[in-house]
């Protein structure tokens, strides 16, 4: 027990001192501070010059408070909960796996660092946009998940920073499930994950942005608003009732396992779900919600 103490007392200052780096030093790639702010800066610019509703403010409706939860759960969540429960949980599986004699290791398909950089890149894009995707589908079709999930769900006018807005114990479902999958295929450095998680941080926040781009024949591998729209869609179809068009980057899932559902642009459609007029408007209560509810 001690050891896990002491694990957890590493991670918090760890990722403190790496927080401080990131707000003071802007001159590395890979900043995910400034990388966040200037992707976002650059995905409302694209919306305020081409607005796919037309009639819809730039300062949406909740925009501070999906700002907020912007920061929060990219930055704030990690200073809090995390990254210590992370590492705690690797070390947890690591020992268990001991006890009987294996490794993580014990289980790794292949080492990416023997494959070509582009390859490596690719695998772990696609595995981890997999596991996203099934993982994104248990958040519709188990209840206790869905409570949770319903903060995502909770946006009445889409834009950039809707993208992050979601309850913090969706993160920690996320990490729990590809951890072993991800592991599995492991080698791979801070360098790869952040090219990875930087391209899916543009895509995400171009599928809730006010935007009406299906980016062309590309719209049957990439998710798109014109797409994305249709999953915050209130009115789902009889046949789909746990959702539709569950794609985070890729939407290529959606068409091989028909669950997409695109009848037309949907610019208009009314977003949320059934009983949302109840739903708690403020950050503190929505993070509460789930507590709530049997």
């Amino acid at each position: 027990m001690e050891k896990y103490i002491e694990l957890i007392k590493k991670s918090y200052s760890g990722y403190w001192n790496y927080l401080k780096h990131e707000l003071i030093s802007i001159n590395h790639w890979d900043n995910y501070f400034y990388g966040l702010i200037a992707i976002s800066l650059l995905v409302w610019l694209l919306e305020i010059i081409f607005p796919w509703r037309k009639n819809q403010s730039i300062f949406r409706k909740d925009f501070l408070l999906d700002t907020f939860y912007m920061f929060f759960n990219f930055f704030l969540l990690n200073l809090m909960v995390l990254i210590a429960l992370s590492n705690t949980a690797e070390a947890i599986l690591n020992d268990i796996l001991k006890m009987v004699g294996l490794s993580i290791s014990s289980f790794k398909l292949f080492d990416s660092n023997n494959l070509p950089k582009w390859l490596g890149l690719f695998i772990l894009f696609i595995v981890n946009d997999f596991v996203q995707w099934n993982t994104h589908r248990l958040l519709h079709r188990v209840p206790l998940l869905w409570n949770f999930h319903k903060v995502h769900h909770s946006v009445k006018e889409m834009g950039f920073a809707a993208h992050l807005r979601y309850h913090w114990m969706e993160p920690v479902v996320y990490n729990s499930i590809r951890y072993i999958p991800l592991a599995i295929i492991g080698g791979f450095n801070a360098q790869d994950i952040a090219i990875v998680h930087f391209f899916n941080i543009v895509i995400g926040h171009l599928n809730h942005a006010n935007l009406g781009w299906n980016y062309g024949p590309f719209k049957y591998i990439f998710n798109n608003p014109k797409m994305h729209i249709w999953h915050h869609s209130k009115q789902l179809p009889k046949q789909a009732r746990f959702g539709v068009n569950f794609g985070l980057t890729l939407s290529i899932w959606d068409y091989i396992f028909k669950t997409v559902h695109i009848p037309h642009s949907g610019r208009d459609i009314e977003l949320g779900f059934e009983g949302d007029e109840d739903f708690p408007k403020d950050f503190i209560s929505q993070e509460l919600y789930p507590l709530n509810k049997k």
